[in-house]
């Protein structure tokens, strides 16, 4: 068991240490995320605090289709009317109010709409921020998505106030005393302007919505990539209290752009890659481990999964793993970030590099099979003659319809990875003991790694120790695993390990014992032999016990290094001890029980003695006194007497010394102060009828 362990985790570490580099597994949004939303977003008392969280909540609860609504209106409705008809409320908690209202539809009537709208407008008037202009004008959109007739009343006044923040490089300012600009910001701002666009009562002056287009196009001159084609957004020289991390910039940039890409007319000329790596980049954080993040993550990608710019097509594969054993199909899934179907279309392999052959693609042009049925592209891999190993696949979409190449986003060319596994044969192993001059293998002979061997082989220091054996793939190439080890371990847990090289299409190793002396410590005895031979595409892995050689080395010399102290083994130091087993002496023999009985009418003759005595002497009751207060001590002195007598019975049956004592102790307290009452009185009552 503790061996097919280690062998458990060795194949870990391998899997591990090769591992796809650049870019993590891209995968559509799925239940997983669905999953992490409820463990993330939990209510206290059906509230999740404040308005602007209960809103991040709510939202991704409605995007992933999760039903949560009814369970937080009840206690989150009363806040929302609160804020609404209070006085004191800013444009930020309107804003906030009315974002939660818009998704729980609490009970509000058109007449508090119609005053905070106006409250809004009036906000619009006096506002000198960005975000005062934008809870302000987000706030109205909400009012007017529940059927109220809003218009802005100066849209073009309010278009220059906030394009007065806009820098060259299509950034915006927080205000006019920001020193900075800002690419959150700048989300912000084309949100807003979206806002604007929509309330106006006409349209606006299509060269202003032209000089937005093109501060959108400066925008995305200064978005930041990724190797493998993944984009991002972020902030550059911002104060670090107003610094939002590229998640959130990314975010805030996506929510600005497709907002405005819905009111303006004509397209954006922001070429469709981007789009397309924004996505992936959003899709990339895989699931993440925050409320904010979660959020962001999903509105974002519920911003790029509909959007009049360009919706991006994923294209991931299902498995990254083919097994050549179990004659897998390359699979292929094409859909939009939130896993839905994508529009007819045909993938094909343009290329595929093996890891060793980098320059040379050993498949061109391969169309893969649709099945409608799972809506999934596949392609059958075993006639395709491809070997073990990790392979670069480079694929290409191209849509049936030419209308929807404008519409979606497929990204040209895309590049993954992929590993191909199967059964190596190991063939041609041989271990012996060799001589140091010029002799050939003495103990020569054959090994089956295919199984543990228990071969026992002896040298001493002026021999040699050869192993050699073979890899062969299932097209019967000559395989290098990344990990082949061989191990001896002495009989005092000393380990030692060396790696084995190829060389000439085999794996051999030669341990010449004399130049190893000093390495193993002078120490002769037994040494276990194991072999490990593993590699992410070999799927017959193995730590291999081979047996045993006995060493005979020399006698260490005065100075040479002693062994290091092997580690403790923390079960055996801290894991239960040895049970303890007890042997009680043997009892003592006793006595015959009819023996012990007479004993026992011996210890009683002394109380019969006494009763017979108390009959003989004619004891009466005609002394005892006839006065209350006389009577009861006298009563209490003779039941202390009983008491003690008792007391003496009880301490035969069960009692102990130390209790029997204690009791005692208080009984004789009670009888000499009862006794010498009583006695005293006795006392008076003689001398009175002597007197007389």
């Amino acid at each position: 068991m503790a061996r097919n362990l280690r062998l458990l985790g060795f194949l870990a570490l391998i899997y591990a240490s090769l591992s796809i580099s650049g870019a993590a597994v891209i995968r559509p949004i799925n239940e997983a995320h669905q999953s992490a939303a409820l463990e993330l977003f939990v209510p206290i008392n059906g509230s999740f605090g404040s308005l602007e969280e209960t809103y991040e909540a709510l939202k991704t609860f409605q995007i992933l289709g999760v039903e949560k609504g009814a369970e937080i209106s009840h206690a989150t409705c009363p806040v929302v009317v609160e804020k609404l008809g209070s006085s004191l409320s800013t444009s930020k908690d309107l804003f906030h109010a009315l974002r939660v209202n818009s998704i729980l539809g609490c009970q509000i009537d058109s007449r508090t709409f119609e005053d905070v709208a106006s409250k809004l407008q009036a906000l619009i008037k006096d506002a000198n921020s960005l975000l005062d202009f934008h809870y302000a004008v987000g706030g109205l959109l909400y009012i007017k998505d529940q059927g109220i007739n809003v218009i802005l009343s100066d849209a073009d006044g309010t278009f220059h106030s906030i394009k007065a923040l806009s820098q060259s490089d299509g950034r915006w300012r927080y205000d006019s005393n920001s020193a900075e600009s800002s690419t959150y910001a700048a989300g912000i701002a084309l949100e807003t302007i979206a806002g604007v666009v929509s309330l106006a009562d006409r349209k606006l002056d299509q060269s202003k919505i032209g000089i937005v287009k093109n501060d959108i196009v400066k925008l995305f001159d200064s978005i930041k990539s990724y190797d493998d084609g993944t984009l991002y957004f972020d902030e550059k020289h911002v104060d670090a209290s107003e610094y939002k991390g590229p998640l959130s910039t990314s975010a805030s940039v996506v929510r600005g752009v497709t907002a405005f890409a819905t009111v303006a007319s004509g397209r954006l000329n922001i070429p469709s890659d981007k789009m397309l790596g924004l996505a992936k980049f959003f899709l990339s954080i895989g699931i993440p481990g925050s409320t904010k993040d979660l959020f962001n993550q999903i509105e974002s990608l519920s911003c790029l999964k509909n959007n009049r710019v360009s919706i991006p097509l994923i294209l991931s594969l299902p498995s990254t793993v083919l097994s050549l054993t179990s004659k897998d199909q390359l699979k292929v899934e094409v859909t939009t970030v939130f896993g839905s179907a994508a529009p007819p279309l045909t993938v094909s392999l343009v290329q595929a590099f093996h890891s060793d052959s980098k320059d040379t693609p050993v498949l061109e042009n391969q169309e893969l099979q649709f099945d409608s049925e799972n809506t999934i592209h596949y392609l059958d891999i075993i006639p395709l003659k491809l070997d073990v190993g990790k392979y670069t696949l480079i694929f290409e979409i191209s849509l049936h319809d030419p209308e929807n190449v404008n519409t979606y986003a497929t990204g040209g060319r895309t590049s993954l990875m992929s590993f191909v596994t199967g059964s190596i044969k190991i063939d041609k192993a041989e271990i012996g003991i060799l001589e140091s001059g010029a002799g050939g293998s003495e103990t020569l002979q054959k090994l089956d790694l295919s199984r543990d061997s228990t071969l026992s082989l002896s040298a001493n220091h002026l021999q040699k120790l050869r192993l050699s054996f073979q890899l062969i793939t299932p097209l019967g190439h000559n395989f290098k695993p990344h990990q082949v080890f061989l191990k001896l371990r002495h009989e005092t847990n000393v380990e030692h390990i060396f790696v084995m090289e190829s060389s000439a299409r085999q794996f051999k190793i030669t341990l010449d014992f004399l130049g190893f002396v000093e390495r193993f410590y002078y120490l002769s005895g037994k040494y276990k032999i194991e072999l490990t031979v593993g590699d992410a595409a070999m799927e017959n892995s193995f730590l291999r016990a081979l047996g045993h050689i006995e060493l005979d080395l020399p006698e260490p010399p005065e100075k040479a290094a002693h062994p290091p102290p092997q580690p403790v083994d923390p079960y055996l130091r801290f894991g239960p001890k040895q049970e303890i087993s007890h042997i009680f002496r043997a009892p003592e023999k006793r006595p015959p029980k009819e023996l012990s009985l007479a004993f026992l009418a011996l210890t009683l003759l002394p109380f019969v003695g006494f009763l017979i005595g108390l009959m003989r002497l004619g004891v009466n009751l005609k002394g005892f006194p006839s006065s209350t207060v006389p009577a009861a001590f006298s009563m209490l002195f003779h039941a202390g007497i009983a008491a003690v007598l008792s007391l003496y019975v009880l301490f035969w049956l069960k009692l102990d010394l130390f209790t029997t004592l204690k009791a005692l102790g208080f009984l004789g307290v009670l009888l000499v102060f009862v006794g010498h009452r009583t006695l005293s009185y006795h006392a008076s009552t003689t001398a009175k009828l002597k007197s007389s």
